[in-house]
């Protein structure tokens, strides 16, 4: 019992310390004017992208730079981006802690 135990206590912290940090992307100027290098918008009405899932926001910026959400602003600022630069930034956003929300 206490070999199993010991041997998953192991994986965890082995995977844990061999954890990369995120690094920042190359494109991240643009997408930070209104959201925030770290994800916390900075523009009334941009959402903040920090916590986000990593499959939501890799498939939201496919959308915008495909034309399937067709948001102008979104369209002209993603342009044509490359899927290792849009990989990039949905990883970096997703790694970024998210906000504690104001409690009513």
């Amino acid at each position: 019992m206490r070999i199993p135990l010991l041997a998953g206590l192991c994986l965890v912290a082995a995977s844990t310390l061999c954890a990369q940090p995120v690094p920042r992307p190359a494109r991240l100027g643009l997408c930070a004017a209104c959201h925030g290098a770290t994800g916390e918008a900075t523009m009334p009405g941009a959402p903040n992208l920090a916590g986000q899932r990593l499959d939501y926001l890799r498939d939201a910026l496919a959308q915008y730079r495909d034309g399937r959400r067709d948001v102008p602003v979104m369209r002209t600022a993603i342009g044509a981006i490359s899927a290792a630069d849009l990989d990039a930034l949905a990883r970096w956003y997703s790694a970024q802690p998210a906000a504690e929300q104001a409690q009513p």
